[in-house]
């Protein structure tokens, strides 16, 4: 079941369903790279919303990389499914060895896309955060836990599509939680979509500087 043709197209109909923020100037799109942010761009260009990236790496299941048992994000926030871990027999040396590569990958991504760019300020403000999808949401979750630090006034978790149980699991963890569809049984992200090609590094750059020139551009027609 194809839902989106592509991530472009699933950012115009996440944007639909996130209508009542258009405008609001109390409120911030960050986009998780890579896959989030053509998503991301679209949502922030409806909805005339400043677009920003907060970098966030899987920690994949050694030998089974696809599988997720928890979640880094750039500040430092390790998120970990314990009973995954401790079912599959994975020690703690083995943990911290994916951990650290995981690391060494979003040091590496925060040098790509930040070296001309500050964090983006979230303090007080309304953050919706963008992925292409969500299978067990462990990205997304160690993305809010370490937002959550910064006390943003909420934080909104946005996609495409995602399991429905693991939209009710983050309903926990962030203040609303938008998905445009919730299949029955879920599947792979990349199923739901015709055209799921990777985002590389250079489209993350070329979306981040076209967001800035658009919102440079409306503020000097303002």
């Amino acid at each position: 079941m194809q839902l989106f043709a592509d991530r472009p197209d699933a950012g115009r109909q996440l944007a639909e369903a996130l209508a009542g923020y258009a405008g609001d100037a109390n409120a911030i799109v960050l986009a998780l790279p890579r896959g989030g942010v053509p998503v991301g761009y679209e949502v922030a260009r409806r909805l005339r919303l400043p677009l920003d990236v907060y970098i966030v790496r899987k920690l994949g299941v050694p030998g089974h990389e696809e599988l997720a048992m928890g979640a880094l994000a750039n500040e430092g926030t390790c998120v970990v499914d314990e009973e995954l871990i401790g079912s599959l027999g994975i020690d703690d040396e083995a943990l911290q060895e994916v951990i650290d590569r995981e690391m060494s990958e979003v040091r590496r991504r925060e040098r790509e896309y930040l070296k001309t760019r500050s964090q983006p300020k979230v303090a007080g403000k309304t953050v919706i955060v963008v992925d292409d999808g969500l299978a067990t949401g462990a990205t997304m979750r160690a993305a809010a836990t370490a937002l959550r630090a910064r006390k943003p006034a909420a934080i909104v978790a946005a996609v495409p599509v995602a399991a429905r149980r693991t939209c009710a699991a983050l309903a926990g963890i962030v203040d609303r939680v938008v998905c445009v569809h919730t299949p029955e049984p879920f599947h792979a992200v990349g199923l739901y979509y015709r055209n799921f090609a990777q985002t590389s590094d250079d489209d993350v750059r070329r979306l981040l500087a076209e967001s800035d020139g658009t919102r440079t551009g409306r503020r000097a027609s303002a």
